[in-house]
């Protein structure tokens, strides 16, 4: 890794924890304007007063975000696309370039690549490209990797999910970010097997602040894994301020989902 990436992945990640908690914002593409992405200004002002270490944009909407004062977070531009309306929402197609993101202020990028679609030749295609093209411009990339298609029966499969995390790797990544498997002993092998940071998706919204709270310390302080890419946990919580910082409390000091849940009722 030469030393751009190096100092761009130091602002996404804890340099000293060597973690981080990134909330992606780029959900009104797929699924159009929801609750804690309307004002999306206000939103990364909240995260970034919880403590987050970067949001995950579409380049269409840094503008918006930017708030030119408060407390710094990274910037993750994302480069992959589709949309809840499509027959075959599965197929992600590249929207932006490296070089625009770049022109854009990024600390790094992201894609979507879901493994078992029925396009995921060219989903991997254009993975290869992106991670070209990041090795040349030394800009940190995260491969959000999940495990979708028509013959798929468990998206959560702990031996999908260990495969998922390792293509990411192999094929250049520099964060590699899988859904959760349901169990720490199970995905601390997911975490094993990749040579690369390991980060946990948060999916659908969960039914309780506890359950949020429980899978990320199981994930990280359990399992190892190198944090949390959560999006609607966290930007459409009632507090996304103090979700945020509970949450920045478990991935970089260890807390207990006790004395989270504590923090979090006060």
């Amino acid at each position: 890794m030469g030393i751009g990436k190096k100092v761009r992945l130091e602002r996404i990640m804890n340099r000293d924890t060597g973690k981080t908690v990134i909330v992606p914002m780029d959900h009104g593409v797929s699924s159009g304007p929801m609750k804690g992405i309307i004002n999306i200004k206000d939103t990364v002002e909240k995260i970034a007063e919880g403590g987050a270490n970067a949001i995950i944009l579409h380049k269409g909407i840094v503008e918006q975000g930017h708030r030119g004062k408060g407390k710094d977070v990274g910037l993750i531009i994302h480069m992959s696309a589709s949309t809840d309306l499509s027959l075959r929402k599965n197929d992600k197609v590249l929207v932006c370039t490296v070089e625009e993101a770049i022109k854009l202020g990024a600390d790094g990028v992201s894609i979507h690549v879901n493994i078992g679609a029925e396009d995921e030749k060219q989903m991997l295609k254009d993975f290869g490209a992106v991670s070209k093209a990041c090795l040349e411009w030394q800009m940190p990339l995260v491969a959000m990797l999940y495990y979708r298609g028509p013959e798929v029966k468990n998206p959560f499969d702990p031996d999908a999910i260990a495969h998922i995390a390792r293509i990411g790797a192999e094929l250049g990544a520099d964060i590699v970010k899988v859904p959760y498997t349901g169990n720490p002993d199970t995905f601390r092998k997911v975490v094993e097997g990749c040579p690369v940071p390991v980060v946990i998706a948060g999916g659908p919204k969960v039914s309780s602040d506890k359950e949020l709270l429980q899978m990320i310390y199981d994930a990280v302080v359990v399992a190892g894994c190198a944090g949390l890419s959560v999006g609607r946990n966290i930007f459409q919580h009632d507090d996304v301020s103090k979700i945020t910082y509970v949450l920045s409390k478990i991935v970089h000091e260890g807390i207990t989902v006790d004395e989270a849940m504590k923090i979090l009722q006060q």
